[in-house]
């Protein structure tokens, strides 16, 4: 475990990049051309991306990026 301190200003930059890599990343799990074994290593990415943002938003923006469990099992 480590611990990080961050000012208002990293923080806020930290929650841009993380929001952009979810939209992504989320971008990609919709594509239908991308192969299953590929989506399955990006839904593993998506877990840990999404609990890192997760400490840092407020429960109205992780619900915009939480996913149904269901749906990453028809990969």
């Amino acid at each position: 475990m480590l611990g990080f301190l961050f000012n208002e200003r990293e923080c806020r930059e930290l929650d841009y990049v993380l929001r952009k890599e979810l939209d992504e990343m989320l971008f990609d799990l919709n594509d239908q051309r991308i192969d299953s074994d590929i989506k399955t290593a990006i839904e593993s990415r998506y877990r840990v991306i999404f609990r890192m943002y997760a400490r840092l938003a407020s429960p109205k923006e992780i619900s915009r990026y939480a996913r149904n469990r269901m749906s990453h099992k028809n990969l």
